[in-house]
């Protein structure tokens, strides 16, 4: 049996994930999660600041402390869009490993998409209808079309949640010129996508792991559905997520954090992010809505187990 660790630096967020694997069984022994946001305050003028690098290295010294803790022989590390885009990326990358010994891998947005829909796909049956997955990050977000075991479609466009929040979000409550500003920068940014739903037609959106998590938690809390941390798929309506937006787009910060199912992690970038899924149901004809707790990290595992990712 052998542990390794997974290390997915992402824009908002570092991730870990801990666990053993031997042939084609694995087992997650352990989770932790840091709000970094390397990519607040530099994002779009593609750098990462020196506060946000502290809070990196911070993250990744503890994460350091609990894989020696659980004896980790193998180290899998990935950095999304903020580390992509950086002209300093690389630099806090050569500091990580000089510190850390962790070699953190920058990855494209394409491969990205594909550990999403490899997370995605082994925490719930897709099924035979064509559905659209979506992860919306801090510095982009990826779309998938797919359907069980098959991509069809792929595309990362580098309009995340910070971009969304620095460029558009300037009043608390957001205002309706703002949201209408950010509807027409995505028009522009995700035509590509807009065609290809226009071409494959997806049936359900199914919304992976982040924002999505915490709109399930907000539906979940009013609906007095209890939620376990081993559940890999969450429920969430169309009609009830429609419900919830409105009242983000609403209310400011203070009364965002007083909603039932709200963390404090989501709640600057949860507006300009519901907004990009508004966007969709406005654009596209979806007849679900579905919530996968997987994403990345686990697609990353799946492709240990397989033997198709070697360190």
């Amino acid at each position: 049996m052998k542990r390794i660790a997974i290390i997915d630096c992402g824009t908002n967020t570092f991730h870990l994930l801990i666990a053993e694997h031997q042939n084609n069984n694995s087992r997650i022994l352990f989770r932790d999660k840091k709000v970094v946001k390397i990519g607040q305050g530099g994002i779009n003028q593609k750098r990462i600041t020196e506060e946000a690098q502290d809070r990196a290295m911070a993250a990744i010294e503890d994460f350091r402390s609990s894989m020696d803790r659980f004896s980790i022989q193998d180290v899998f590390a990935f950095a999304t869009s903020a580390f992509r885009n950086a002209e300093n990326g690389t630099h806090l990358k050569d500091r990580v490993y000089e510190k850390y010994n962790i070699d953190i891998k920058v990855i494209p947005g394409d491969e990205e998409a594909e550990y999403i829909f490899r997370g995605v796909n082994a925490s719930m049956d897709i099924g035979d209808k064509t559905s659209l997955i979506m992860d919306i990050g801090g510095g982009s977000v990826e779309f998938i079309i797919g359907r069980r075991d098959e991509i069809i479609w792929k595309r990362s466009f580098e309009t995340g949640a910070q971009r969304l929040l620095d460029l558009f979000h300037h009043h608390d409550p957001i205002i309706p010129e703002e949201v209408g500003s950010l509807k027409d920068h995505l028009s522009e940014t995700l035509s590509d996508l807009l065609s290809a739903l226009a071409l494959y037609k997806p049936m359900a959106l199914i919304g992976s792991s982040g924002t999505f998590d915490t709109l399930s938690c907000i539906y979940c809390k009013r609906k007095g559905i209890p939620l376990t941390e081993e559940q890999t798929e969450t429920p969430l309506t169309l009609s009830d997520y429609k419900a919830i937006h409105d009242e983000l787009i609403r209310k400011n910060r203070n009364e965002r954090m007083k909603i039932p199912g709200m963390i404090e992690m989501r709640v600057d970038m949860i507006v300009v992010a519901s907004c990009i899924i508004d966007f969709l149901l406005e654009r596209h004809d979806f007849e679900d809505i579905r919530v996968s707790t997987w994403s990345l990290k686990e697609g990353v595992l799946a492709r240990i187990v397989d033997g198709q990712l070697l360190q």
